[in-house]
């Protein structure tokens, strides 16, 4: 691990922002005829011993990770390879 000093133009922030798939469902006549008030208090019995910091790691994170210039070049090139 290197020390990474403000100010000296060593290093790069990188913010990831992970969002889960916000396309609106298709919805067609089938799902219509569905009882959605049983399908909203089944989803929110799932939930029940979910907390509050749980449900929203589910749909959003945000990660900040500080990268020395060698690294992020690295990194940069193959952001998926999780190999130290």
């Amino acid at each position: 691990m290197k020390t990474l000093e403000p100010g000296r133009g060593e290093f790069y922030v990188v913010t990831i922002d992970a969002v889960a798939d916000p396309t609106p469902p298709t919805i067609d006549a089938g799902d219509l005829r569905h009882d959605l008030r049983r399908d909203w208090r089944a989803i929110v019995a799932e939930l029940q011993d979910v907390s509050p910091q749980e449900a929203l790691d589910q749909v959003y994170r945000r990660v900040v990770i500080h990268l020395c210039n060698a690294c992020f070049r690295i990194w940069i090139e193959n952001p998926a390879d999780l190999t130290p």
